[in-house]
């Protein structure tokens, strides 16, 4: 049975994430839009880095669970409202603004990488609790970029599927995706080999090793 971790670096990465990161991911979406032509999130008072508008209490109390018990850390914030019809560039504007939650995710892991990457190779007598919550931060950002661009509906990675396929097929492709992409995406979650779900066996071990290489461990 999995047991209750309540050490300091993982309180601080809950906060983390629900104050800064997931904030950071919606509003690069919002962001995206808005420059892109669409005014829905800026409307719904999306436009912002406020922590509250932002806060949805499955995926949060889901990044809290799954952080507290341990195993594949997830979650999510309340998904940004985007008009696609509004967007420039049809689904390549709206691929774009797919993209940008992801790749804020990538930019976060880098920048907390780079001080890690630093700290574990002086001589400074860094607190452990600091080392562990940069690399948790690093870990779950890496997590979340790859698992956003699975292109399953309603991840991210389906819209840019959706935009980099040509018209036609993506027009076809759509509907049965959206409508059987949750069947799909249970599926993946279920763990089916050793307490083990596909998507975290695929999405874990290629995040490990992708947090190697940024920090060099």
């Amino acid at each position: 049975m999995l047991g209750l971790n309540l050490d300091p670096a993982t309180i601080i990465i809950i906060a983390a994430f629900l104050l800064f990161a997931f904030p950071i991911h919606e509003f690069c979406h919002a962001l995206a839009a808005y420059r892109l032509g669409d005014s829905t999130a800026k409307y719904y008072g999306r436009l912002t880095l406020n922590p509250i508008v932002h806060f949805d209490p499955i995926g949060g109390g889901l990044l809290a669970l799954t952080a507290l018990f341990g195993g594949f850390i997830f979650g999510w914030a309340k998904p940004t409202p985007v008009n696609p019809m509004n967007l420039q560039g049809g689904h390549r504007g709206e691929a774009l603004v797919a993209l940008a939650g992801p790749a804020s995710n990538a930019v976060m892991a880098v920048a907390a990488a780079i001080p890690l990457r630093f700290m574990l190779g002086s001589t400074l007598d860094v607190p452990f609790v600091i080392l562990q919550s940069l690399y948790l931060f690093v870990y779950v950002n890496v997590i979340l970029a790859i698992f956003n661009l699975v292109p399953i509906p309603p991840l991210d990675g389906s819209k840019l599927l959706f935009g980099v396929l040509d018209p036609q097929t993506a027009y076809r492709l759509r509907p049965v995706l959206e409508q059987y992409g949750i069947f799909i995406f249970i599926v993946l979650i279920l763990p089916l080999f050793n307490g083990e779900s596909i998507l975290s066996m695929t999405v874990g071990r290629f995040a490990v090793a992708i947090v190697r290489l940024l920090v060099g461990q």
